[in-house]
């Protein structure tokens, strides 16, 4: 008699050949943006004045699991991005991440109607249309 062999899949299983996303961030709490931040020059100090923090949740994790990767409680989540740059985990409340989006929209919008209002003035013949596909 056969021995039947089942196979019980506890977790995310992480492709060997596929691509991953190394700087995935999970076990996020709700109403935060996040995101890796490169500790270069005072990149951190300048998110931390507009309303940024690191975070030290022990349940948040960049990328794939790693086993010899311990994160004691209190200290900031960070993973290594390379030429020996580490980059920390920081959020923002999802309310001020939205404003501060929203301004940035706005200034952007404008400056696309000032260069098509420009190109448009500046046109000997022909039609201008700009439109989003």
């Amino acid at each position: 008699m056969k021995e039947q062999l089942t196979t019980k899949r506890t977790s995310r299983r992480s492709s060997i050949n596929g691509t991953r996303n190394v700087l995935n961030i999970t076990g996020k709490e709700p109403g935060f943006v996040y995101r890796v931040v490169n500790d270069t020059g005072d990149r951190i100090e300048q998110l931390k004045e507009i309303g940024y923090e690191i975070v030290e949740d022990t349940k948040v994790q960049v990328g794939d699991r790693r086993v010899a990767n311990p994160t004691k409680e209190g200290s900031p989540v960070r993973v290594s991005v390379g030429q020996g740059i580490q980059g920390y985990v920081m959020r923002i409340k999802q309310e001020w991440y939205d404003e501060d989006k929203a301004k940035k929209d706005a200034r952007v919008n404008a400056i696309e109607q000032g260069l098509v209002r420009e190109a448009k003035e500046q046109a000997d013949y022909g039609k201008l249309t700009v439109g989003v596909k």
